[in-house]
């Protein structure tokens, strides 16, 4: 067992139970345990297989190659339509929502499919970044903050910059923007705060 696992799960308060629970799926099968992206992840031969998360209302297993699971029981959703190819995600709001033998059925087909290669590859966001004008005039006029934008994944910086372009009057791209300066400061990415409790 992972320590750092332990204290993810420890750190989400709401969900304890309910991860111990998930967790517990996974003990005897032939998978690693280890954190990534800020989470438990699971992983089989180097490939990974699911993922452990809780969120302020849910909390659930990410099956990164989902998509070619059978889902006998219709479990399983497309958190971001349109967007998530492979990925699929299994959400829980109570503990009694969790049975332990119908996951591991899921995660042993993921396995399977994992050494029969089925995976679908992600596509990489080539579009290049644009970062909006409002944006651009703060990182022009604060070396500080420049410098901390730029020490950022371009994904987050993509998140930053989207955030602002997104909105649509000058009074909420203002507002967004006071909003993510000091995130910035601080290395603080945009959706980080959802990994907390």
């Amino acid at each position: 067992m992972n320590p750092k696992v332990t204290q993810y799960i420890l750190d989400k308060c709401n969900w304890t139970q309910e991860l111990n629970l998930l967790r517990s799926v996974f003990m005897d099968l032939p998978v690693e345990e280890t954190i990534k992206w800020g989470a438990p992840v699971y992983v089989y031969k180097g490939k990974n297989i699911v993922g452990l998360s809780a969120f302020k209302n849910y909390c659930g297993l990410w099956f990164f190659q989902g998509s070619f699971l059978v889902d006998k029981e219709k479990v399983l959703v497309n958190a971001q339509e349109g967007k998530t190819q492979a990925m699929r995600q299994w959400r829980f709001n109570q503990l009694d929502e969790i049975n332990v033998e119908l996951i591991k059925e899921y995660v042993l087909e993921a396995i399977k499919n994992s050494e029969e290669g089925k995976e679908l590859k992600a596509k990489k966001n080539t579009k290049p970044l644009i970062i909006p004008k409002e944006l651009q005039l703060e990182l022009d006029k604060n070396d500080r903050l420049k410098e901390t934008f730029n020490e950022f994944t371009l994904s987050k910086q993509r998140e930053f910059a989207n955030y602002i372009t997104e909105a649509k009057r000058v009074v909420t791209k203002e507002k967004r923007l006071e909003k993510i300066i000091p995130m910035i400061l601080n290395g603080v990415g945009l959706y980080d705060k959802y990994k907390n409790c």
